[in-house]
Order: C-alpha cells, then sequence, then structure tokens
C-alpha cells in the first residue's frame, strides 16, 4: 500500500511548530507537508498556493483557520483531496450586524496590540485563550506558542486577518464532501467549540462522529499531541 501524501494546514500566525509534536508518531503512515501561507490575504489565494505545489492526490488536514484553507481547497478540486481532516475550524462566515462588529473589534485590538507593543506581546496576551485553563501554568508550553506567532510579523497578523474577516460560507462544501473525513475539537477549545464541529460534521453526507481531544483547548496539537496523532492514525488507516 502506497503511504499517501499528508498536506499539514497552520492557522492564523502558525507554522510547522504548530504540527511538530504529533509528527513523530506519523512516521509510516504518511509523508507529511507543512504549508507556509506567505504573503497571501486571502482564503482561496492560500488554497490556490497549495494546490500549485501538491502532487495529484492528496490528504488534507488544516487547524482553525488552516481547515478554513482545507475548505477552499475542497471547493476548487475535490477530485484531488483523498481524504480530509479539519481541526478546530469552522465552516460559517463572519455574521452580519452586532455579532460581526464584536468579531472585526476583537480581531483588531489584537492587530492594534501587535502593531503598538509588538506580536511577541500580542502572542503573550492572545495565549491565555488558546490554551486549556489546565495549561495556564505550563511555560515550555505557552512560550513555544508565543515564539511561534512571534516569527511572523505584524503585517502578515493583518493579512491573515482580512483573510479570515471575507471569508466565504462553506456548507456547500461540506455537503458535498464524498471523501474519509476527520473532524476534531479540543474539549476546551474556546474559539471553535465542540458544538461547531457538530454542526460542520452534520453537514457531511457520511456524518462522521467529532472527536473531542480531552484536556485541550485550541492549540491541540501541541497541548495534546499524542491524542491527536493517535485520530490521525486511525483516519489515515481507514482510507
Amino acid at each position: 500500500m502506497t503511504t499517501p501524501h499528508l498536506i499539514l494546514v497552520p492557522g492564523l500566525m502558525c507554522d510547522a511548530a504548530s504540527w511538530a509534536p504529533m509528527l513523530p508518531a506519523l512516521q509510516g503512515h504518511a509523508h507529511c507537508t507543512v504549508v507556509d501561507h506567505g504573503q497571501a490575504d486571502d482564503l482561496v489565494g492560500m488554497a490556490q498556493q497549495i494546490l500549485d505545489a501538491a502532487p495529484c492526490a492528496f490528504h488534507l488536514a488544516g487547524h482553525s483557520m488552516g481547515g478554513r484553507v482545507a475548505l477552499e481547497v475542497m471547493r476548487l478540486a475535490p477530485e484531488r483531496v483523498q481524504a480530509l481532516a479539519l481541526l478546530g475550524t469552522g465552516y460559517r462566515p463572519k455574521e452580519a450586524g452586532a455579532a460581526g462588529e464584536k468579531e472585526i473589534q476583537t480581531r483588531q485590538a489584537l492587530l492594534d496590540l501587535a502593531q503598538r507593543d509588538g506580536v511577541r506581546a500580542m502572542a503573550q496576551a492572545w495565549v491565555q485563550n488558546m490554551v486549556a485553563p489546565a495549561r495556564l501554568s505550563d511555560a515550555p508550553l505557552l512560550e513555544a506558542v508565543v515564539q511561534m506567532f512571534e516569527r511572523q510579523s505584524a503585517d502578515i497578523f493583518g493579512r491573515q486577518i482580512r483573510a479570515l474577516l471575507a471569508r466565504p460560507d462553506a456548507s456547500a462544501v461540506l455537503q458535498q464532501v464524498r471523501v474519509p473525513t476527520l473532524v476534531m475539537a479540543g474539549a476546551w477549545d474556546s474559539w471553535a467549540s465542540t458544538l461547531q464541529h457538530q454542526a460542520m460534521a452534520e453537514l457531511i453526507p457520511a456524518r462522521p462522529a467529532v472527536q473531542v481531544v480531552p484536556g485541550s483547548g485550541h492549540m491541540m496539537m501541541m497541548e495534546k499531541p499524542e491524542a491527536v496523532a493517535s485520530n490521525f492514525i486511525r483516519w489515515l488507516g481507514g482510507v
């Protein structure tokens, strides 16, 4: 059996470090490539970059913003994706009215902080809501997340925020998914709830069960890499 090529798509301000803790467990199960969004400022552009560099057929996994990018890959070229994993992500567009304005203001406040005091200062504030409450005393974990964000610039942060605020509704994409799909949520994720993942799973024709990672917040691959990798191995083995 051919070892699949697995493309891993990181989230907002994330890079290969977000996936790194779980990669050793995937050796022998998949050839893994982590993408870099570069200077892209829209989700479709990020998706097209992936397709331009990817082999003809591949497995695809996206975390957070990367999950939305993965859905845009599915919209553009579903015939090339052999299996799909969606982690800590969503599918709905920015809400209208007060809820949408609140999202804009919340994201702008973080961008303002990054521009005024530096990305590290922003990351130190932001990370408090990115991991499970029980991990807030885990200094090495928090520093790893902060350093990952710090490797990106405030300009990149602004570009990726623009991409997220302009995100399309991916409901129709989910309804057309015909490949084995893994949907995974952190039990303590305050950015992308378990209920949100359940709504996504119910749109997919196969209705995959949502895999909830106990003791994890939004950064599940860094918080609980063994649990995430275990779900990935079962997903890869079932394709």
